[in-house]
């Protein structure tokens, strides 16, 4: 009787190490508030630590304002972090202003929300301050930081496996890697961007609406960044959905975010921000 052939060499075989990758890349699945399967590598702490890294980088390289317009922020922010659900794990969120002209905010993992001085001039009153703000908040619920980095690092991984199965190695191999990447950009990177925009405006608009805020107001903020911006990319190119794609999403959420508006106001919930 002939020996048997050994079940591993000592080199492992190009199938094992994708189904390894494959094997990763399912147990790392989450769910999104409104209920979309997600990637999910990283923890709350290491996700909280990279949001604290990234809020000091932005605090070095602008300088923060005070005074009026730091109150007026705040004072917005604080009626919607006040919807943070105590599941978020987030307890206090440090919000500051900073001077630039560019007509945008963000918010990050651990409870930090930035404001750039040029956003005032588009969202030109408390409701619609509120309406990106909480689409900024809805990101941080929704996890996507977490999703967007965990999506990259799986991508990188799965072209690196790819790449070891399918054995393209040299010249011609890195070729069709180059062009792969631009698939995988353009394929799955881009488009769960703009899936998280669209979710994150619906999220958004929920928070606002809960705090107190006007929903509808949502629908002229998007008019007046569309009157705001110099142009668009064609939308399969960008990272966020056109503006009228974005007003169509919320027009659709409308009817079940003025009822939650109606019931904040009866809970005497009345926001009075102002600079």
């Amino acid at each position: 009787m002939e020996d048997s052939k050994p079940l591993m060499s000592g080199k492992p075989s190009r199938r094992v190490i994708g189904a390894l990758g494959l094997a990763a890349l399912l147990s790392a699945c989450s769910t999104s508030p409104l209920g979309r399967n997600q990637l999910a590598f990283y923890s709350d702490d290491e996700l909280a630590q990279m949001g604290e890294q990234s809020f000091a980088q932005y605090e070095q390289e602008l300088p923060t304002v005070s005074g009026a317009q730091a109150t007026y922020v705040q004072c917005v922010a604080k009626a919607i972090t006040a919807e943070v659900p105590a599941s978020a794990g987030i307890s206090e969120w440090e919000v500051k202003v900073f001077k630039d002209d560019t007509a945008n905010a963000f918010a990050l993992p651990g409870g930090y929300i930035g404001v750039n001085t040029g956003l005032l001039d588009v969202a030109t009153n408390q409701d619609q301050l509120a309406a990106v703000i909480g689409h900024e908040v809805g990101h941080v619920l929704a996890h996507h930081a977490n999703e967007r980095v965990s999506t990259q690092a799986a991508t990188q991984s799965g072209l690196s496996i790819l790449q070891t199965v399918a054995g393209l190695e040299g010249a011609g191999g890195e070729q069709v890697m180059g062009l792969l990447g631009a698939g995988a950009q353009y394929g799955v990177i881009l488009p769960f961007s703009r899936q998280q925009e669209s979710e994150a405006d619906l999220v958004g608009l929920d928070l606002m609406a809960d705090a107190g805020f006007d929903p509808s107001a949502s629908l002229q903020l998007w008019q007046n960044m569309s009157a705001n911006s110099q142009g668009e990319p064609p939308a399969w190119m960008s990272t966020h959905p056109s503006n009228s794609q974005r007003m169509e999403g919320l027009r659709s959420r409308l009817d079940e975010a003025q009822p939650r508006y109606e019931q904040a106001k009866a809970e005497g919930k009345r926001p009075s921000c102002k600079v």
